[in-house]
């Protein structure tokens, strides 16, 4: 892949199980895999300093997050988003909703926010990975999830060389 400004954000929740596979895989990545113009970040949960760092102007951005899309625990995915909402194709009264409290911004309000702002990369991808466990409040991945971690490395490796 040429030299584009490329942003891996780990997005999860480290007391939710499976969730925090994002974030347990961008603590494992060594940028000095990577092209020049790669940048990690740690997202966690909540997304406007996500949408902070997307003025930066990137090219690419790949979200690393634990998902519920039907395989066997572990599983990985790497799918491009297609399509992000339009704020302002909303009704009046759920953009106001919307925009009313920004403190708790999920990833996907996150990329509907920058969107808006004008700042979404044109290229999104979710590298995701099937989650067992993730009901309860509890620290510690699963087994299928935490050895699933090296893989989708190498997977996010091979993509972007």
């Amino acid at each position: 892949m040429s030299e584009k400004k490329i942003l891996i954000a780990g997005i999860g929740n480290e007391l939710r199980q499976d969730d925090a596979f994002g974030m347990e895989l961008v603590k494992r990545l060594d940028i000095t895999d990577f092209p020049k113009g790669v940048k990690i970040q740690e997202v966690g949960i909540g997304g406007i300093h996500l949408v902070q760092e997307l003025h930066e102007n990137y090219a690419i951005l790949i979200m690393v997050d634990a998902v519920l899309w039907g395989e066997q625990p572990g599983h990985i995915y790497l799918r491009e988003v297609e399509t992000i909402s339009d704020i302002n194709e909303m009704p009046l009264h759920e953009k106001r909703a919307f925009l009313a409290d920004m403190h708790y911004t999920n990833p996907t309000r996150a990329l509907m926010l920058a969107k808006a702002l004008g700042v979404l990369p044109p290229k999104i991808y979710i590298l995701g990975c099937e989650a067992a466990e993730h009901e309860d409040f509890a620290v510690g991945m699963s087994d299928a999830v935490t050895s699933a971690i090296p893989i989708a490395i190498e997977r996010l490796k091979e993509f972007l060389t």
